[in-house]
């Protein structure tokens, strides 16, 4: 074989994928043969630092009380939620988020922006005791009304828009005034990132940062978080706000607009079954913190079939939450967080 045939069989050889003798290459599994070479490769990588742990936060002292749909998240009072960061924090967690049950609950959600809350004062004990950890706080009405609703209602017992936008930005201030570093609005209400930008200017916390749920959608993977924070709707539901299932482009929408009125983040919620909308969010958005939210009724479908001995549940996990970093991830909210936590560290 001249020089010039011998290059073109390997040429062709490249292309298929084949030895240049015509013999069946290992070209590809070459690099999957030992754990050291699949992880030189590997693409997408899972750490510690992409983890916020989401926590339950109630009134009281002592109090703990596993929620039933969802093993291992419990709703806490203040003083054990230091315990379970604290946890966290040795595990090498750098953030948290944390959702309020108030004792009592009104039609205006007014405990939301009560200085007393659980939610203030968990960020102020745990900006006491934890300088470095991350303070997330969930922005919205749903928790704190006795209707269910992410806003207050008007006569027609829909939520009202405007009326609402100027209580979140109370919620945000009184919680920037408690230690929150990120304020999250989460109820999908029209203009409510640039009601709580201006807000907080306006309160002299021009640096705290927002976490914008920008595509929220009306799921049905929400039912445990509901039973958690004993807040499902009293009547109807939340499909006027939050976003149809089917679609997709309507997301870069929602989080162009929420750029647009001074987001920091962006959040796609949830997010197994949104993958795609979390890869086309990453595609048209590059450099922007994208968080997606590992929402309770996903935590609560694996821990079901693991308890009922169908999946191995440190592979699956890892395996969910990895498909959510190579579809575009930065940021991971996920009840699994401690135990991701410390089997990363294991790994290691």
């Amino acid at each position: 074989m001249s020089d010039s045939q011998q290059e073109n069989a390997w040429s062709v050889a490249a292309r298929e994928g084949v030895s240049g003798d015509g013999v069946g290459a290992t070209r590809l599994r070459r690099l999957r043969r030992t754990p050291g070479l699949r992880a030189l490769v590997r693409e997408a990588h899972l750490d510690v630092d992409d983890l916020i742990l989401p926590l339950f936060v109630t009134d009281g002292e002592g109090l703990c009380e596993e929620v039933p749909s969802m093993p291992g998240v419990y709703r806490e009072s203040v003083d054990l939620v230091q315990e379970r960061v604290a946890a966290a924090v040795a595990l090498g967690v750098r953030a948290v988020i944390l959702f309020g049950i108030p004792a009592v609950k009104d039609s205006a959600g007014s405990g939301s922006y009560d200085a007393e809350g659980a939610v203030q004062r968990s960020l102020l004990l745990l900006r006491e005791s934890f300088p470095d950890l991350v303070l997330v706080a969930d922005t919205c009405l749903c928790e704190y009304t006795d209707h269910g609703h992410c806003g207050v209602l008007d006569p027609r017992a829909d939520v009202d828009n405007d009326a609402t936008l100027d209580i979140l930005g109370r919620v945000a201030v009184s919680q920037a005034e408690s230690g929150a570093d990120l304020v999250a609005p989460s109820g999908m209400i029209d203009g409510q990132v640039a009601a709580v930008r201006t807000a907080l200017d306006r309160a002299g916390h021009s640096d705290v940062g927002i976490m914008a749920y920008s595509a929220k959608y009306a799921s049905a993977f929400y039912a445990p978080f509901r039973d958690a924070v004993q807040g499902a709707p009293a009547f109807g539901d939340r499909r006027g706000h939050q976003m149809d299932p089917a679609n997709a482009g309507e997301a870069l929408r929602e989080a162009r607009q929420d750029l647009g009125q001074g987001a920091d983040m962006i959040m796609v919620k949830p997010a197994l079954a949104y993958l795609d909308v979390v890869r086309r969010v990453r595609d048209s958005f590059e450099g922007v913190p994208l968080v997606v939210y590992n929402v309770s009724g996903e935590y609560a479908m694996v821990k079901a079939a693991c308890a009922a001995g169908w999946l191995a549940e440190r592979s699956v996990v890892i395996e969910m939450l990895t498909a959510m970093k190579r579809a575009g991830a930065d940021l991971i909210i996920t009840y699994h967080a401690l135990d991701v936590a410390r089997w990363l560290r294991e790994k290691r």
